[in-house]
């Protein structure tokens, strides 16, 4: 429906030609912008299978080749993100300080394939661990600054599906990755006199950095600075993000960093979210040993890493309707804990038996549990919806300090737990309870804030709502 404009006042879409021509010049807007972001899941998807095929290796003589004991195998799995962690806030500062997502992704990620590239190298503990220590540095940079690129461009309303989109990266890599390390692994053993697990380094890192040199020439920069806009799409971008928070998104980008620094790490809400996001992460570490998992059905190394796909593409089905159902009723946090309950459901499951098939469907539900990750990504960005510079702190501040989650969860699944791994489990059940009771407690102070706007408005006498927190 058209916005209904009195006598007397202006109209506020004139500029574009009216409602309609508006509503038009919108939908062009999105379509184009949609199509260049979808780039964006090419590039999850490699960042993780560059992140995570070490467990893939690990099935083909890794540990033997690069004579690896105790907990080494773990700690290069850990190392990788505590560069991760150092990087993050850094790196998402100085993207919303130059305003070039379109150079700074694809230049970090040129450099992490070829770190990747390396690893295929390495001979031992030492050379694999600086290896995964520098390729986490340099990732570090991509899924904050996603977040921030797509919460530069798309409204609150808006922000749900398309992080699902983007996170389905990871969880089709999941998926993917499995596959395609089984036709390497399978078909490149003694190539040149290289095992095959050193050519799953070196293709996977030559893809990342051929896609990398494209993305240069396909992702958008920002609204004020983005060059394929025309002069009307780029003022309705603009437009669009004051609308929806009532305050513009664009002249702050070039000032104000310390001052974002400072209200990013002194709002509680982050820091809470934080730690929420942690526990929640603990609780999906079954992802990095999911081979593994999946190698106590008893089938051999490639039936393992192709029963390793079906998980993963039920979750990002599954994803992309949470996340759509999200957006479209406006609310978070029972699609989160739905979500996280049933993947509990699973975890449960895989404590009470050994059987096949019912440990298997476990897998499902445990898997399916990032579609409520990924709402709660979500509701992130939708909580933190200005000044810029504290959101691009704020996104890269969460997501670094919940890297934790996996540095801790890279040591709760050790082979001495298993083939159970009941500890394990019981382990990640906890998390996913303490995450579910945290948004809870998250739900109801946004509800008392936002109780906090109407009964002001209603003292000023205004009648139009203002801004909502969604819960």
């Amino acid at each position: 429906m058209g916005v209904q404009v009195e006598e007397g006042e202006s109209d506020p879409n004139a500029e574009f030609g009216g409602w309609e021509a508006r509503r038009k010049l919108e939908k062009k807007l999105l379509r184009k912008l949609d199509l260049r972001m979808s780039i964006l899941i090419v590039i999850y998807i490699l960042n993780y299978i560059d992140r995570n095929n070490a467990a893939a290796a690990r099935l083909r003589g890794l540990e033997a080749d690069l004579h690896l004991t105790g907990q080494q195998f773990p700690t290069l799995l850990s190392i990788l993100y505590v560069g991760y962690i150092l990087m993050q806030i850094p790196s998402n500062m100085l993207l919303n300080w130059v305003g070039k997502p379109s150079l700074h992704l694809p230049i970090c990620m040129i450099i992490w394939g070829m770190i990747s590239c390396l690893t295929g190298i390495t001979q031992n503990f030492v050379g694999a661990l600086l290896t995964r220590f520098f390729l986490g540095f340099v990732e570090a940079a991509f899924f904050p600054g996603a977040l921030f690129l797509i919460s530069k461009w798309y409204k609150r309303s808006e922000v749900g599906f398309r992080t699902a989109i983007l996170y389905c990266g990871n969880i089709i890599s999941n998926a993917f990755g499995s596959l395609i390390a089984s036709g390497i692994l399978d078909g490149m053993q003694g190539v040149l006199g290289h095992q095959a697990w050193r050519w799953l380094f070196y293709i996977e890192g030559s893809l990342t950095v051929f896609v990398a040199t494209c993305a240069i020439f396909i992702l958008p920069d920002f609204p004020a600075t983005t060059r394929w806009l025309s002069e009307p799409e780029r003022r309705l971008a603009m437009r669009r993000m004051e609308e929806d928070v009532g305050v513009g998104d664009q002249a702050e980008t070039e000032e104000g960093q310390l001052r974002g620094l400072v209200m990013a790490l002194t709002d509680w809400k982050v820091w809470w979210l934080a730690m929420a996001m942690t526990a929640q992460v603990i609780a999906l570490s079954f992802n990095a040993y999911f081979p593994t998992l999946t190698a106590t059905l008893g089938f051999d190394t490639t039936v393992t890493l192709l029963l390793c796909a079906p998980p993963f593409v039920f979750a990002a089905l599954e994803t992309f309707a949470l996340n759509y159902h999200s957006d479209k009723k406006r609310e978070r946090f029972w699609h989160i804990a739905i979500s996280m309950a049933v993947g509990i459901v699973g975890f449960i499951i895989a404590i009470c038996t050994m059987n096949t098939a019912a440990r298997y469907i476990s897998l499902f539900l445990m898997a399916q549990g990032y579609a409520g990750f990924t709402v709660l990504y979500a509701w992130m960005s939708n909580s933190f919806p200005r000044p810029p510079s504290k959101r691009a702190v704020a996104l890269a501040l969460m997501n670094a300090f919940s890297q934790l989650g996996n540095i801790a969860g890279s040591y709760i699944w050790p082979t001495t737990w298993g083939p159970t791994y009941r500890y394990s489990y019981a382990i990640c059940i906890s998390c996913a309870a303490l995450c579910i009771l945290m948004c809870y407690i998250f739900k109801l102070h946004l509800a008392y804030l936002n109780r906090k706007f109407a009964e002001r408005e209603e003292r000023q006498g205004i009648q139009t709502p203002g801004f909502r927190y969604i819960l």
